[in-house]
């Protein structure tokens, strides 16, 4: 590695140290746990195990090596290929790289040579050695490679002291080979899974937005081209056909409505809160109510229409805890086994005092999601608990309802398959007729859209 690239990549380790270190300060002062895995390992990750030879540095300054201007060139050189293999390591066109290995080979003889001319400390190397292998190696060579350097390092510690010394040199040879290497190729795989991960979240987020955007162009294109065309039509009737320009109004409205309407379903998956979605305001929610949230989840993951269904029934029940329970503490609980899920929603509060006659539980939400629960397979039960308090218990199918029920995740009708009111068949004297591609298709009876009564256009109303 040359002295450009060593500096290279001194630096770009240095900015990406500085730019976990900030990632995790904002998260903290955002009151969250940093889920960054931080740096990835480089050679700086490795450098500090060369204290291992300060034992053989220590007897060249004391004296006690024969020949220390041979000891320090040789332990100059081991530190030197040493760093050159570590660094090279993360690359991966330099790791598979010839002058690698021989700098690894280069490493192996200066090892031994050190090693049987000295013994004591300087069979310290061996491990080091198999360290700055493990690195390197990857696949089917790795063990073999492990068990080489074992056996090298155990018979150069028999030749230079005992087999006491040989055992312990060759296991630590041994371990540090495969753990470096274990532990590196994992890092590695952790790494390339999560960015997969956020790979496959991205893709999903722009294949939501472009199938959200091609459903209001269809949507809004089409309901739009409409309103203009009878909005033209009610100008140019007005000054001859004021009754014929009223019908063009009338008939506006009611495409403004049904439109209303579809925008409506079209949006309904993206105001519906998924299962975790509805849990984390459950918990911002009772704490805002000065109750202690106890959240469990286990279990395999759900289907999306049940995690919606268990989000509506964690949103009415919590509502529930913090208006009329008087609760200091809530658990909810969500375990599933494969089969079933099961949502429980339990507070120690005044056992649901508030109720209607018959002992059932005022208001219709928990009524309504017990009728969603049910049309999906699933039931639901709520009541005061064992030990005082209110219980509510949710069971459904865990890979999804059974029947037809109601879906978040649906999408707006397509424009082409949408009922549009009739244009009126009067028209002023003269006004020109719009056939053929210039006039949108108009289906219908009697000059209104699918559904409405004669007295007027059917459909929700938007208030003002």
């Amino acid at each position: 590695m040359s002295v450009t690239g060593g500096v290279r990549c001194w630096y770009e380790g240095r900015g990406e140290r500085a730019r976990y270190r900030k990632r995790v300060r904002a998260a903290r002062r955002a009151g969250e746990e940093p889920d960054d895995l931080g740096p990835a390992p480089s050679g700086f990750t490795l450098l500090p195990w060369l204290l291992m030879g300060m034992g053989s540095f220590s007897n060249l300054f004391q004296g006690e090596t024969p020949n220390p201007w041979v000891g320090g060139l040789g332990l100059l050189a081991f530190n030197s290929l040493y760093i050159y293999v570590v660094f090279r390591a993360f690359d991966p066109r330099a790791r598979r790289a010839a002058s690698t290995r021989a700098a690894l080979v280069l490493m192996g003889a200066v090892t031994c040579g050190l090693a049987l001319g000295y013994g004591g400390n300087w069979l310290n190397f061996f491990p080091l050695l198999g360290l700055a292998v493990g690195t390197v190696a990857r696949g089917r060579w790795l063990g073999r490679a492990g068990v080489a350097l074992a056996v090298l390092g155990g018979a150069a510690a028999v030749v230079r002291e005992d087999w006491k010394d040989a055992v312990s040199v060759a296991y630590g040879t041994l371990l540090s080979t495969l753990v470096t290497a274990a532990i590196l190729s994992l890092s590695q795989a952790v790494r390339e899974l999560r960015a997969a991960r956020e790979e496959l979240a991205r893709r999903a987020v722009e294949k939501e937005r472009l199938r959200f955007s091609r459903d209001l162009h269809d949507l809004l294109g089409h309901t739009l081209s409409v309103v203009v065309v009878k909005a033209e039509a009610a100008r140019r009737l007005a000054p001859a056909d004021l009754d014929a320009a009223l019908a063009q109004v009338t008939d506006i409205e009611a495409v403004g409505r049904q439109a209303l309407t579809e925008i409506r379903e079209a949006v309904t998956g993206y105001r519906e809160g998924s299962l975790p979605t509805e849990l984390d305001r459950a918990r911002s929610a009772l704490r805002a109510a000065d109750v202690e949230p106890v959240l469990t989840q286990s279990g395999p993951p759900l289907a999306p229409q049940t995690a919606a269904l268990l989000g509506w029934v964690v949103r009415e029940a919590v509502t529930n805890v913090v208006r009329h329970s008087g609760a200091r503490s809530c658990e909810i609980a969500v375990a599933g086994d494969g089969d079933r899920v099961r949502l429980t929603v339990t507070d120690d509060g005044r056992g649901g005092g508030v109720r209607a006659a018959g002992g059932a539980p005022c208001g219709t939400g928990l009524t309504g999601l017990r009728e969603r629960l049910a049309a999906a397979g699933g039931s639901l039960t709520a009541g005061p608990g064992a030990h005082g308090g209110f219980t509510v218990t949710a069971e459904l199918p865990a890979d999804g309802p059974d029947t037809g029920v109601d879906d978040p995740s649906r999408t707006a009708p397509h424009a082409s398959s949408r009922t549009l009111p009739h244009t009126s068949s009067r028209t002023a004297p003269g006004a020109p007729s719009r056939t053929g591609s210039d006039a949108p298709s108009r289906t219908g009876s009697g000059g209104l859209p699918a559904g409405a009564a004669p007295g007027g256009p059917s459909g929700p109303t938007l208030s003002p």
